[in-house]
This record gives structure tokens, sequence and C-alpha cells, in this order.
């Protein structure tokens, strides 16, 4: 059976699919001047009736520039936003909001993907609510996404400071709305969102009373964590499942490189890994086979577990296959028997860009600054430094920018972030599975008794976040468990210190 199953948290992982790309030759994009209106967006207005599940889908016009005073700054476009009334148990009982922080992908795939609200919400009588990020889905500001991105101005109010205010208005709307005014606040989040969700607590502690960030890799910005790290994990998830299979797949760089150097090597690496369209250089396959053994790795979820089942079909190959014979048994493994697969779409998919990958890739040229590379020899992956001056001429021929490396932790914090979040921080859970690769920047141990971390051994990316199934592990289910416990506190001890007689 195929390992590959959707990507139910954000794919950071397309980040180093992005940076391992980059091209210095890259045509920089045409930037025209802004062009907008001021098309007279109406506050919200329950115009869509609610679904079978309670769920209500509205629009808030949304400040184009909550930092500034200039007139185009005060400009709205509509920013959706998704309601759940059907647990929650009124403003006169003081009951809590459970918001849901968008990352970098539409709000539906939100909705499908994330339980964990949904869950819980009903033994809290809480009211949920999910907002979609700035510029995905259906709340990218007057234009279409690409012309959004190409526009140098417009694009320029696409940062996560942003979307933390836009945030922070919609929830003091919706506390107004349903005259909420003593409703307790929880936010959550998932990698960036989780990211997101942590900062939204320090930034606004008087909207949020506590945020749940799951799978938030807070340190992976501004040199903080070493650019190996997230592929070291990968490592060794692949060599705690086989240690025939990790072997397999670090030779298997060098037999590639060998035989794309034949004089028929790409037409024989062609045919050996049933490609689409012939290969026209031996990288792009090497790409391919990183994003799925990352991808692999970073959502390696029960009961199945995608790694074991890739090392399972490399290490069980007939006796007479070569490397790359075994290695292909993995990718047929993964994503299932075809009659080709395509490169472009990293082996197992559509070849073209989704909004995801055409966002990220300005905000990680902007202030999400992710910096990873293969520094050392002690990963099943072949040396790949991460380069900065290349990725900086790259954003620059791309969106004429240069990424702002520091700005992260001099606007949201992270260094000595122990330290500094035991001096005013409180009512934050990280959560992480070490399986993840990306929690290799997280938050793995407790900083104070409210800002507490909750990690699993054998969990994956924003799994603790994912809606339950009749196969979850009780390691997963206590997980979870400890997560309610937590933020129920919180609740009650608010309660406590509100209504204090």
């Amino acid at each position: 059976m195929a390992s590959f199953q959707p990507l139910y948290c954000l794919p950071w992982l397309l980040l180093f699919f992005f940076t391992t790309s980059i091209s210095t030759s890259a045509s920089r994009l045409r930037m025209p001047r802004l062009t907008v209106h001021n098309s007279a967006i109406d506050r919200p207005s329950r115009s869509r009736p609610l679904d079978s599940e309670g769920y209500q889908s509205l629009f808030y016009g949304q400040t184009l520039d909550h930092f500034n005073y200039q007139p185009q700054s005060y400009l709205t476009f509509k920013q959706r936003y998704v309601l759940n009334s059907k647990y929650w148990k009124g403003a006169e009982a003081s009951a809590p909001i459970f918001a849901f922080l968008g990352e970098e992908a539409s709000l539906d795939s939100d909705l499908d993907a994330i339980g964990f609200l949904n869950e819980n919400a009903a033994q809290f009588g809480a009211l949920i609510v999910f907002m979609e990020h700035r510029f995905y889905g259906e709340s990218v500001p007057f234009v279409s996404r690409e012309e959004a991105l190409k526009n140098a101005t417009l694009r320029g109010y696409f940062n996560s400071a942003q979307a933390l205010a836009d945030y922070a208005e919609i929830l003091l709307y919706v506390k107004k709305d349903f005259s909420a005014y003593n409703s307790p606040i929880i936010v959550f989040g998932g990698s960036y969102g989780g990211m997101l969700a942590a900062w939204f607590r320090l930034k606004y502690p008087h909207i949020a009373l506590g945020a749940l960030a799951s799978s938030a890799p807070l340190l992976y910005v501004d040199g903080l964590t070493p650019h190996s790290a997230f592929f070291y994990v990968v490592t060794n998830d692949f060599r705690e499942a086989s240690e025939s299979c990790y072997t397999t797949i670090k030779n298997s760089w060098a037999e590639i490189e060998r035989i794309s150097n034949l004089e028929n090597g790409l037409s024989i690496l062609s045919n050996k890994f049933r490609t689409c369209e012939p290969l026209k250089d031996a990288k792009s396959l090497k790409l391919s086979l990183e994003l799925m053994y990352l991808a692999t790795a970073q959502y390696d979820r029960p009961p199945t577990y995608g790694v074991n089942v890739i090392c399972n079909a490399i290490d069980s190959a007939p006796p007479a296959s070569d490397i790359l014979d075994r290695i292909f048994s993995g990718v047929v493994a993964h994503y299932g028997d075809a009659s080709c697969y395509n490169l472009g779409g990293y082996l197992g998919g559509s070849s073209s860009p989704d909004e995801t990958q055409q966002g990220w890739a300005w905000q990680v040229c902007s202030d999400i600054v992710v910096e990873l590379g293969v520094d050392t020899n002690d990963t099943m992956f072949v040396l790949n430094p991460y380069d900065a001056n290349a990725n900086n001429e790259h954003c620059m021929e791309t969106y004429g920018v240069v990424p702002r490396r520091n700005w992260i932790t001099t606007y949201h914090g992270g260094q000595n972030i122990r330290e500094v979040l035991k001096k005013f921080g409180s009512n934050i859970i990280f959560s992480n599975g070490l399986r993840d690769p990306w929690s290799s920047g997280g938050i793995l141990e407790d900083i104070s008794d409210t800002i507490v971390a909750v990690k699993t051994n054998e969990g994956s990316h924003c799994l603790d976040v994912a809606p339950s199934r009749e196969d979850d592990p009780d390691w997963l289910v206590m997980q979870r468990r400890t997560e309610v416990e937590i933020i129920s506190k919180w609740i009650t001890d608010y309660y406590e210190a509100k209504f204090k007689q």
C-alpha cells in the first residue's frame, strides 16, 4: 500500500526545494505600480447559511496596513473567517473562544485537516473561529494572487506582523459581535501557524489567554539552530527504521551521479525511475527523491509510518536488484504503482505551483527567513550547505528585496528565549513530535510552570492537532489529553480571578 497521504499541516519542507533550486540567473519579476481601489467592503454580514457541521463562512473588512497612517493604509480588503457556535454556551456563561490562526494555505484545508478545536469545543462550551492568513485562499487583497505577488507595493503588506494584527482585529470584532467581553480566547496554530500562535500570545496578551503552538520551529531562524539539524532528524528516522535502508539511500546519490555521466545515462535513469518526461539532468531526480524522504519523515504518521513503508520496500526488493532498483521500490511503495512519475510534481503529483508555494516563496524572501542546508557529513544526504549570498541574490532577482534575516528575532524574539520568556511569558504549550525534523528548531523543554513543552518520541508534524482516529496510539491520546488539561487549568484560573468575590 502506498504511504503517501495528504499533508495535514503546512508543508514547510517545500522551503528546502525552493532554497536548493535557486538560480541566480532567474529573471526578475515585473513590479507594476500599485493600482487598487477601496471597493466599499462592508463589515461582516451573515450571508451564508450554516453547513451541516455548524460552520459559517464570513468576511471581515480588514485594514490593509495596521502600522501606517498614509491614506492607502486605510483601504480594506475581504478577509475570510469561519465561525462555529454549535457548542458555545454563550456570553452570559463567559464561555471560551477557540481561535485557529491560519497559515500559508487556504482556510478550507484547515477546516478539513484540524480536528483539535472541534473535538474539544463541546466539553468547554467553546465558540470556534478559524481565520485565514492574508494573501491565501479567499483573503487576497483586491486582485488575484498572481497579480498581488507580482506587485511590489501590494505584497509588501504580506508578512507575519500584519497577519497577527489581522487576527487581533477579527477576534476583537467577534467578541463585540457576540457580546462576549468576558470570554477568554485560546489561540491554536500548527507549524508556521504555531509560530503565529506563540507570537500572538506574546504580542497580544490582552486578547489571548493562552496558545497551543503545535510543531512550531521558533528557533529555526537567525542562526539559532544549525542548518543541518532538520536533515539529521530525517536521517535518524530512516536509520532507526533500518540501517541497511539508510545505507542504501546514502550510497544512492553517488550512483545516480555515476550513471548520469554515462553516454546514455539520463535515458537509463529516466527508464529506471519511470519518469513521465525524460530527465534533463540528475539534479531534478535527486531533489525529488530528497523531498520524498523529507516529507515522509515530517509526516510519519502511525500506524503505518511512511518511513517504515519506504524502508521495507527498499530492503525487500528482489535479490538481483541493484541500488537504484531498490530506491525505486521505495518510490513505488510511497506513491503507489503508476505508469509514470512526475518529477515536476516531486515524483508524485502536479507540477503546477499551488498557492502555498507561491506565497511561501515570498515569505521566505522577506521576514520568515528559515535557513536550511546540509552542512555536515553525518546525514544520509549529499553536502549542500546553506548559501546566504545565493539566497539573497535569488530574492533580489525575483522580488527586488534582500531577506531581513535578523528582523524575525528583533520583532518576535527568539534570542535567549528561555531566559526572556521566563521573565514575562505565560500560558503557551509548545507541542512537538520528535520524529518531525522541524522539532529540531522547536521548544522541547519546559520554560516555566505555564510555558510548557509537550513532546512525544514517536510523534510527527502537527499530529496532535490533526483529527483523531480510532487507531491512534495511547501516547498520542495522552498528548492531546495533557494539552486539554493544561488549557482547562488556564480557563479555570481565569474564571477564578475574573469573578472572584
